[in-house]
């Protein structure tokens, strides 16, 4: 009877060890990158772009950004990432406030010798005033296809206020 226990424990966390040893690491999300929005520091467009404290999804400030007119704000680049066969994704949290027209995430993937290619976030874009929400692009690259930048924008199609907080480049599976 005790034996019986025994090899049955055994036989269970065997079991264990070797299910979580044979998961796919592959199907994990991993962060590349994180963008706190804690500052200006590294933002590449300055004009329209605030560091606002009090308007925050984190309680750590958050960026501000107001157009009277069609823009484009180039936030970060990231440099060679070194990633293929993967799925990337550009995150973040996303507030408006009387905005005409739309606001969205946009990424460039640049390639060498190949030009650059864009993803933008048109199925979940936002308008009017709304409260925080995550917003994300995704774009797939394929074996060998591994990006020597990649450019995090947000776009204002329209005019009005927008706020962005919590920048995340992450890595998944292409499922």
């Amino acid at each position: 009877m005790i034996w019986t226990r025994f090899v049955i424990g055994y036989l269970v966390l065997a079991i264990s060890i070797l299910i979580s040893g044979c998961s796919n690491p592959s199907t994990s999300v991993v962060e590349l990158r994180l963008y706190p929005a804690e500052s200006l520091e590294g933002v590449i467009t300055k004009t329209g772009v605030e560091f606002d404290r009090k308007v925050t999804s984190d309680g750590n400030g958050a960026l501000r950004v107001t157009a009277n007119q069609p823009t484009t704000i180039r936030l970060y680049e990231t440099g060679n990432i070194d990633v293929e066969d993967a799925r990337l994704t550009y995150q973040a949290k996303v507030r408006t406030e009387d905005v005409e027209g739309e606001v969205y995430l946009e990424m460039w993937c640049q390639f060498a010798g190949q030009g650059e290619y864009f993803s933008r976030g048109l199925q979940s874009s936002l308008s009017g005033t709304t409260e925080w929400s995550t917003q994300e692009t995704p774009f797939f690259l394929k074996k060998g296809q591994n990006p020597d930048n990649v450019k995090l924008n947000l776009v204002i199609q329209g005019k009005g206020t927008a706020w962005i907080d919590d920048i995340r480049l992450l890595k998944g599976p292409l499922q």
